[in-house]
C-alpha cells in the first residue's frame, strides 16, 4: 500500500511539474520566437533538464541515498525550484497585462497595399518584454534569497516579562535556535558557523526548538558534529520537530545526547529560576504516525508547582492552543521559518497563525523564531534567519 501511494504521489507531482514547465516554455520560448526557431528547441531541452533536477530533488533530498548524490541533485534542483516558483508566479501575475496589451489596437495600421513590416510580430514583442522582465526579476530574487539563506544568522535581542520569575533571575538569557535543517546541502561548515554564533551570545541556556536536521541521525553524524561545541552555563536543550519525527525522533534524541545536549521528549527539568518543559511535535497527531510518540502535555507539565514560572519548548506554534490551558508562561517555537520566501508567508500564516516574533494568548506568551536554516528551496526572501537572544525579565523586579 505504501508503494502504491508513493507511485500515485510521484505520478501526480511529475505530471503537474511537466504541465507547469510546459507553460514556462510556451510563454518564454514559443510566444517569443518564430516557428522553427532553434531557441524553441534550446528552451525545451533546458527546461526539461531543470525539471528533472527539480523532480529528483523533491524525492531524493532528503532520503536514504548517499549524501554526495543528494548534494549533486539537491543544489541545482532545489535552487531551480525556488527560481521556478518566482518565475511561474511573475508570469501568471502578468497574464492580465499580456491580454490587455495584445487586445489594444496598434496606433497606426499599414495601408491595404502596403506590405507588412518585417521583423517580430506584436505578440512576440509583448511576450519578450514580459518574459525578460520576469526572468530578470526571478533571477535577482533567487540570487538575493540564496545569499540571505547562507548568511550566518544574526543575533536577535528580545526581552520578555515573566510574572512568576523571581527577581534574582531577572536578566536570565536564553538562546532560542530552530529549523537549522542540516543536510546534504547544509553541512558541517554551516553547522560550525551557527555554533560559533550561538556561543557568541553567551546565553545562560540554549533552547533548540526542533528541525535540527533533514535526514536520518546516522546519515548526518558528520554534518552535526560541530554541535558538540555548544556552550551554556545551564546546558543546551532539544525537542524534536516534524523533520525528526519523519525519520525517527528517538534516534535524534540519542544523537543530540551524544553531542552533549539534553533532550526533553515530553518531560521537564526544574531549573533554579523556572521549569523548562519540552513536548514532541504535533505532526505525530496530524499525520497519525503510529511509530512515533506524539506530544504529551500531561507528562511534560503535570504535577508541577504552579507557583513556579514555566517555559515550554514546542516546535509548532499551534501548540499554544493547549499550552494556555496548562498555565505556561512562555512557549518557544519555530517551524514557520518566518515564512521563508515572500509571498509564501501568506500561506504559512494561514497554516500556523503566528509566524514570527512575540504574541500573547491570555496569560501565556508565544515566541516564534525565524530559524537558522531553510527547508525546500535554500532561499530566504523577506524572512531573515536569526538566533534569538531572549532576556527574561521578572515582573517583581
Amino acid at each position: 500500500m505504501e508503494l502504491f501511494w508513493f507511485t500515485v504521489r510521484f505520478l501526480a507531482v511529475t505530471v503537474g511539474f511537466a504541465v507547469l514547465h510546459l507553460y514556462l516554455w510556451w510563454r518564454l520560448f514559443r510566444d517569443t520566437t518564430a516557428p522553427g526557431s532553434r531557441w524553441r528547441r534550446i528552451g525545451a531541452v533546458a527546461l526539461a533538464v531543470l525539471a528533472a533536477f527539480g523532480l529528483a530533488a523533491r524525492f531524493l533530498v532528503p532520503s536514504s541515498v548517499p549524501l554526495r548524490l543528494q548534494e549533486l541533485v539537491g543544489w541545482p534542483g532545489l535552487v531551480w525550484f525556488g527560481a521556478f516558483l518566482y518565475l511561474l508566479g511573475l508570469l501568471a501575475v502578468a497574464e492580465p497585462l499580456r491580454w490587455w496589451l495584445l487586445r489594444r489596437k496598434p496606433a497606426e495600421a499599414p495601408e491595404e497595399d502596403e506590405p507588412e513590416p518585417a521583423g517580430p510580430t506584436r505578440r512576440q514583442v509583448v511576450s519578450r518584454a514580459i518574459g525578460v522582465t520576469a526572468a530578470v526579476a526571478a533571477t535577482a530574487t533567487t540570487g538575493y534569497g540564496l545569499a540571505a539563506a547562507y548568511r550566518t544568522p544574526s543575533l536577535k535581542p528580545v526581552s520578555v516579562p515573566i510574572a512568576r520569575l523571581g527577581r534574582e533571575f531577572d536578566g536570565y538569557r536564553i538562546a532560542v535556535v530552530g529549523d537549522t535543517h542540516f543536510s546534504a546541502i547544509r553541512g558541517a561548515g554551516y553547522c560550525a558557523r551557527v555554533v560559533d554564533q550561538i556561543n557568541r551570545a553567551q546565553a545562560d541556556l540554549i533552547a533548540f526548538v526542533g528541525d535540527l536536521a533533514s535526514g536520518e541521525a546516522d546519515q548526518l553524524r558528520e554534518a552535526t558534529e560541530p554541535l558538540a561545541g555548544l556552550a551554556a552555563r545551564d546546558g543546551a536543550y532539544f525537542v524534536a520537530g516534524n523533520a525528526e519525527h519523519y525519520v525517527g525522533a528517538d534516534q535524534w534524541y540519542e544523537r543530540v545526547e551524544e553531542l552533549g545536549m539534553i533532550p526533553l521528549p515530553n518531560t521537564r527539568v526544574e531549573l533554579p529560576g523556572f521549569d523548562l518543559a519540552g513536548i514532541n511535535d504535533l505532526i505525530v497527531e496530524q499525520r497519525h504516525m503510529e511509530d512515533e510518540i506524539g506530544p504529551d502535555f500531561e507528562a511534560a507539565l503535570g504535577d508541577r508547582d504552579p507557583a513556579r514560572a514555566s517555559v515550554l519548548m514546542a516546535h509548532q506554534p499551534r501548540a499554544i492552543e493547549r499550552a494556555v490551558d496548562w498555565g505556561v508562561d512562555l512557549q518557544l517555537s519555530g517551524h514557520t521559518h518566518g515564512g521563508q520566501m515572500w509571498p509564501v508567508h501568506l500561506a504559512t500564516r494561514v497554516r500556523d497563525g503566528q509566524i514570527s516574533g512575540m504574541g500573547r494568548y491570555g496569560d501565556t506568551r508565544l515566541y516564534v523564531t525565524n530559524g537558522a536554516g531553510t527547508n525546500g528551496p535554500p532561499l530566504r526572501v523577506g524572512a531573515p534567519s536569526d538566533i534569538t537572544v531572549m532576556t527574561l525579565r521578572s515582573a517583581r523586579a
